[in-house]
């Protein structure tokens, strides 16, 4: 059967973890429980479980320290944390799945259940889950971006723009490279926005820095720096224009 190891510095929070999975999962064997870095390690060093829940802060660090003790982990990490805007914005960034709470024992369910099928965070996706997280106001330098069969990692200054394939989404990079998402535009445009990309249209997303010109003939398109053209829907044109003039004052 399937063992599991609890880390949760908050006792009442550790508490209704454990009954839940006690209750909702008894397939799980929670071996052991911790409330901090020190004695999660020491839990980890008898015996490392099939899945460990992870809270992101311990009252003697975090839990990227835990991680950092054990480089070899081979538990699936199931990160359980608290609702904050900036710690929703890291692990998307990250691409790394998270169970938020308070949760509900569905969204639990489906937290285990994707568990056991992921591949593990390797330490890049860790690190831009850690950084984020550490500068939660500052631009990311990377993004993980999932596509059918693998995960990529790119810097965001490499994306010249995005474009909406149905459900999917299409990342054009500096190196001429296309890389084919499997989460819709909304989704980067939201998770973008605040770091200078415009959804100028309903099916394009743009690195800013990215832009060239601002062509107000045939409709109405933005002209890039590597020479594509992108259209600008019009209820865009205004807010588009008023960037720009911003942008070369």
């Amino acid at each position: 059967m399937p063992t599991a190891i609890i880390v949760e510095d908050m006792p009442d929070a550790l508490q209704l973890l454990k009954t839940d999975l006690e209750n909702l999962h008894p397939e799980l064997i929670i071996i052991d429980t911790a409330q901090s870095v020190v004695a999660a390690a020491k839990a980890l060093r008898k015996q490392q479980p099939d899945i460990l829940f992870l809270d992101i802060m311990l009252g003697d660090g975090t839990s990227f320290d835990l991680l950092e003790i054990f480089p070899d982990l081979q538990s699936k990490i199931i990160f359980v944390t608290a609702s904050d805007e900036y710690a929703l914005r890291a692990f998307k960034f990250a691409a790394i799945d998270y169970v938020l709470k308070p949760y509900s024992h569905e969204e639990l369910t489906q937290a285990i259940t994707k568990a056991k099928k992921q591949l593990q965070p390797n330490s890049e996706r860790l690190s831009i889950l850690k950084n984020t997280l550490a500068a939660p106001e500052q631009k990311p330098d990377k993004i993980s971006l999932h596509t059918l069969d693998k995960i990529i990692i790119v810097s965001l200054d490499d994306i010249i723009r995005c474009e909406s394939d149905s459900n999917n989404t299409i990342f054009y990079l500096q190196d001429g490279q296309k890389i084919f998402v499997t989460k819709t535009l909304k989704y980067f445009a939201d998770l973008l926005k605040p770091y200078e990309f415009l959804r100028v249209h309903q099916s394009h997303l743009v690195n800013i820095q990215c832009i060239s010109a601002f062509i107000k003939t045939d409709g109405g398109y933005l002209l890039l720096k590597n020479g594509e053209s992108v259209p600008v829907s019009v209820r865009k044109k205004m807010e588009v224009m008023e960037i720009l003039d911003r942008m070369h004052r």
